[in-house]
């Protein structure tokens, strides 16, 4: 049976996800504490991993009741911010860190997702288990961690999310919570790196784009994809169902 294996939200974006029992559908259609925050330097820009490997360097912990972000330095000296009540505080320790002059910003109506219009990332653990199998030394969790999904389905087969995109195709519900695909997910560098260490994994896109074209399933549109470098993909989820909550154990349901 296919069901909702896991969900993941990043609280901060470009910083480690966590794991979550449920996700409450925002009424703008992204996920609840889904990159609620993010770190903006004196340009406007956002520092996440396609810009800084440095992000690599940490690792973060989150707790969502009472909004406290756990960072851990490679020394193993750990730190702790309350990011609902002294966001400044822990913009100011980032700042330092990365060097810049940071401010933390929070959207919680929405989240600083990339596709403002869109809604929350799926994959499915046999894609998972199936981009690991492509890169010597890999596991099922480093390629989670490199992919950064949402939403995992198993109990379907690898690239099973790659049929909800293209013309006429179908829905899925996950305990009656309808998803629908928008776009695939075309990849940045981010991917390419070692998620604990930050080092690039040699030839990976070249290897990635060759065994994707390979196994690209018979199911899916082949002209909704503009190039091989995809996995993943980006959905909606309509308005009736917003306010909704997905939980981890979820049915999942192929609607045409």
């Amino acid at each position: 049976m296919a069901r909702l294996e896991r969900l993941r939200v990043y609280p901060v974006k470009g910083l480690d996800g966590v794991d979550v029992d449920g996700a409450r559908v925002l009424d703008s259609g992204t996920l609840e504490r889904d990159r609620e925050f993010a770190l903006f330097d004196a340009d406007g820009d956002v520092v996440n991993g396609k810009r800084t490997d440095r992000v690599h360097d940490l690792s973060t912990g989150f707790d969502a009741d009472s909004g406290t972000l756990r960072v851990e330095t490679p020394d193993g000296s750990v730190r702790r911010f309350d990011l609902d009540e002294d966001p400044a505080r822990a913009a100011e320790w980032f700042g330092d860190f990365f060097d810049a002059d940071l401010r933390l910003r929070r959207d919680e109506s929405l989240g600083f997702v990339d596709r403002r219009e869109m809604g929350p990332s799926v994959v499915s653990t046999a894609t998972l288990e199936a981009v690991a199998s492509w890169f010597d030394g890999m596991t099922v969790e480093g390629a989670r961690r490199r992919l950064r999904a949402n939403v995992e389905v198993s109990g379907v087969p690898a690239f099973w999310e790659d049929r909800f995109v293209g013309d006429g195709a179908p829905a899925f519900e996950v305990g009656g919570v309808r998803i629908e695909g928008v776009t695939p997910c075309g990849r940045c560098v981010v991917p390419e790196r070692d998620p604990d260490t930050g080092e690039p994994t040699p030839e990976f896109r070249e290897r990635f784009v060759r065994r994707r074209e390979e196994t690209f399933p018979e199911w899916a549109d082949e002209d909704a994809f503009d190039h091989y470098y995809t996995v993943m993909t980006i959905a909606r989820i309509p308005e009736r169902d917003r306010g909704e909550t997905l939980r981890v154990g979820d049915e999942v349901t192929v609607r045409e």
